[in-house]
């Protein structure tokens, strides 16, 4: 801890300018107050430290010889205050400039581009990295320091983290057309699907979490047909015909639009979830993050009525042929 002692770096730097003008009323012109006020500093100073600073004189004012100690020690003090300024300095440039973003798979490939154009377009200098994980990897990155702002899709968030909703998302069963399924006029009840053996994703994703948490308290979950990485992997093993899976309606709004995969409805569970931005607790979010965590909450509505209006579009499954088709 500082000492009581010590006077604050300002009065240090005005005995400095005492020590080079030899004039209480040149140093307040330089520092830029008047002479009773460098009067008032000076004996604040003295009672400060216990000793005698400053020698008046008809001729001036200069130093005592104790004075000149504690002013070559005081220029030392004030040498490191200026790089201790410096670096400040840098790291708020740093902040301000340099934004690392974590996010989970879904966010990442299917919000994150459209915010980041508008963080662009309001922040051009600022440099943006961005790295696609799943949901756990994005918590551990945050709290190792290694990225300024995540976005998770898991129904809950570990410790040590604040949290923000930004967006609502919601899980749907698909299948490839012509599937048995497809010929469930009114889909399956939430029993049938935790008995189902799914495509899904690796154990620690957001998307398999969620699925998991919807189910809980029904029959133990089936075991998976495959498991697989990445949200594109499954997509495309379902396509292929491997069997049904669950995803996010942001990772397969397209192929549904196209017939490329059919939605199978599920009764009996809640299969819409959170999507959040997390930082580490009590830190404080710089600029560039602050920006796009205010870009991101904005777009909740937007998105919200846009898929409305998509599902809305989509044909009726009740209306469906039998082959999905």
């Amino acid at each position: 801890m500082p000492s009581a002692h010590v006077p604050d770096l300002d009065s240090l730097t005005l005995l400095l300018r005492v020590e080079a003008t030899g004039s209480l009323g040149r140093a307040g012109a330089e520092h830029g107050i008047s002479q009773p006020a460098v009067s008032a500093r000076v004996r604040t100073m003295e009672r400060l430290v216990g000793i005698a600073l400053v020698e008046r004189t008809a001729r001036g004012s200069t130093l005592t010889p104790d004075g000149v100690l504690v002013a070559g020690w005081a220029r030392a003090v004030l040498d490191a205050a200026d790089v201790l300024d410096a670096g400040i300095a840098s790291l708020r440039a740093r902040s301000e400039h340099q934004l690392r973003v974590a996010a989970s798979m879904t966010v990442a490939e299917h919000l994150l581009p459209r915010w980041l154009v508008r963080l662009a377009a309001e922040r051009p200098q600022t440099a943006v990295s961005l790295e696609a994980m799943n949901s756990s990897r994005v918590e551990q990155a945050l709290l190792a320091h290694r990225a300024d702002l995540g976005f998770v899709e898991g129904p809950a968030v570990g410790s040590g983290l604040d949290t923000q909703v930004v967006e609502q998302d919601r899980l749907v069963l698909i299948v490839a057309p012509g599937h048995p399924l497809t010929r469930r006029r009114r889909g399956i009840e939430a029993e049938e699907l935790a008995a189902t053996r799914l495509v899904q994703r690796e154990p620690t994703s957001g998307t398999r979490t969620a699925l998991e948490n919807a189910l809980a308290g029904r029959a133990a979950l089936a075991a998976p047909l495959l498991e697989l990485s990445t949200a594109s992997a499954v997509r495309s093993a379902v396509a292929a015909g491997a069997g049904p899976a669950v995803l996010s309606q942001l990772a397969v709004s397209d192929d549904l639009d196209r017939g490329v995969l059919v939605e199978v409805p599920v009764r009996g569970a809640d299969l819409t979830r959170l999507l959040r931005a997390v930082w580490p607790t009590g830190q404080r979010l710089g600029l560039p993050a602050r920006d796009l965590l205010r870009i991101a909450a904005a777009s909740r509505g937007r998105n919200a009525i846009r898929n409305r209006h998509a599902r809305a579009s989509r044909p009726d499954p009740d209306s469906r042929p039998a082959t999905g088709r």
